[in-house]
């Protein structure tokens, strides 16, 4: 009888996490490091001091489209602790409401026209922009070049009306990517809005996490990773990671351990891949350096407590206010958060200057919020929140296959063909333990298949 295989996995958000399970699923023996005191990476939440609860640093949105997200919570149990929603409720500059659900009656991308031709806050110029302007772009090459554009040059070269590239493609992209349209890129955009929204009927749907995201990764996802036979070493630094074995870092007695295994993953963030490596591996891997000087963006949150509730809706996209997005926090009456994605120019701001600002924004759309008082705020800003997919990123991803036989890599960083997303994490897991099961003998596909694009968008010709 064959001894069972053993993978030491470097991380332990969202990417390792999928990679553990894949692996564990396989019958493989896995050892997972993180060096926090939690799992999830920048999935997670803070103990709110005047209530002891746990309230999520930013919220997480997954969309339909997330096929390998969501495949990664049925297979640990914990899909059921999110919230399927089928639109989008968006308030204009104005104040007026739109209610933006895509039609299931119609086939992609025809289901997209009955709700964008009701948004209230475009004009019916805006609208055939967009319309015509979304279908040239997704029938370009998904090739990304550093030459390329960026999309905002783009819609400006195709001289799109300013108000539709502030009240639509803003709006959409600038949370999808983390980035802004000045410096995201074409492909990036493209990416987003032909698998998000135009080619297919359920791509569009939300899903959001009714607990907070340390109960759904690190306790339950734990807990079932533990069941499965997984080791789990939390507060636990590596450095020296080679293929086969890694070094541990005791910062409580100062002393440092080894630990051996058939294969390492290293899923650790894009900054720290080549520090933890072993130095004589550094050159090996000349594929790591671009990746340590990708750029980062931001993304704030401001958490309110108020004294009564504003709103009954669970969620709302906010059009051309610094506010972007508002979410009603499940369970709690009158708790919201407000999330601000690329958020580079609140650098510098005062922060009460900021929350003026937020909660001027809500008073402007819901009429209850006039006579809230805010009882209590927070403001977080998370300065490496995403990577920055900037022209010619993709050609710089490294694939998770390296030169050195045994090391993996993952993390939404590495070549998934996503932007930085839950997605983006998860894929790159799955693509790292097909790689080690690949390495061991037993290739096995753990990937799952994007959503089918419909028969109409191949025949309209959007390209892979």
């Amino acid at each position: 009888m064959q001894p069972v295989p053993r993978v030491v996995i470097v991380g332990g958000g969202l990417a390792g996490l999928a990679a553990a399970a894949a692996l564990a699923t396989e019958g493989v023996a896995v050892e997972l490091l993180e060096a926090k005191r939690r799992l999830g990476g920048r999935a997670g939440s803070f103990v709110d001091r005047q209530t002891g609860e746990l309230v999520d640093h930013c919220q997480h949105v997954a969309m339909g489209c997330c096929t390998n997200f969501l495949e990664f919570c049925r297979r640990t149990g914990i899909l059921g602790h999110f919230a399927q929603y089928r639109g989008l409720h968006f308030f204009g500059p104005d104040g007026r409401r739109s209610e933006f659900f895509p039609w299931r009656s119609l086939p992609a991308p025809l289901h997209m026209v009955p709700p964008l031709w009701r948004v209230k806050h475009l004009s019916v110029r805006d609208k055939l922009a967009i319309a015509r302007t979304l279908w040239q772009l997704v029938r370009l090459s998904p090739h990304d070049q550093r030459n390329t554009p960026t999309i905002g040059r783009w819609l400006s070269e195709r001289r799109e009306p300013p108000a539709a590239i502030q009240r639509f493609w803003q709006v959409i992209l600038v949370s999808a990517l983390g980035e802004s349209l000045e410096n995201a890129s074409l492909s990036a955009a493209r990416k987003v809005l032909l698998d998000g929204f135009v080619a297919h009927r359920e791509a569009m749907d939300l899903y959001i996490p009714r607990v907070p995201l340390n109960e759904l990764y690190d306790q339950q996802v734990a807990a079932w990773l533990r069941a499965l036979g997984v080791t789990i070493q939390l507060e636990t630094p590596v450095s020296g990671v080679t293929a086969q074995s890694v070094i541990l870092h005791d910062v409580a007695h100062g002393t440092t351990s080894t630990v051996e295994a058939d294969a390492v993953i290293l899923a650790v963030p894009w900054r720290r891949a080549v520090s933890s490596l072993a130095p004589d591996l550094v050159g090996q891997l000349p594929e790591l350096a671009p990746a340590a000087q990708f750029g980062s963006a931001p993304i704030s949150s401001v958490h309110l407590w108020l004294d009564r509730p504003i709103t009954d809706l669970p969620h709302a996209v906010i059009v051309g206010r610094l506010s972007q997005w508002v979410f009603a926090r499940l369970g709690a009456s009158a708790c919201y958060q407000v999330v601000i994605s690329a958020s580079h120019e609140l650098a510098g701001r005062p922060r009460q200057a900021v929350l003026d600002e937020v909660v001027a924004d809500l008073r402007s759309i819901f009429p209850a919020a006039r006579q809230a008082e805010v009882v209590r705020w927070q403001l977080i800003t998370e300065p490496d929140a995403v990577f920055s997919v900037r022209p010619g990123l993709d050609g710089q991803r490294p694939a998770q296959k390296t030169a050195i036989p045994g090391l993996i890599l993952a993390g939404d960083w590495t070549a998934t063909g996503w932007p930085a997303t839950m997605e983006g994490a998860v894929r790159s897991g799955y693509l790292a333990a097909e790689q080690v099961l690949s390495y061991l003998g037993r290739p096995q596909k753990i990937l799952v298949d994007d959503l089918p694009r419909s028969w109409l968008v191949r025949l309209l010709g959007a390209q892979a």
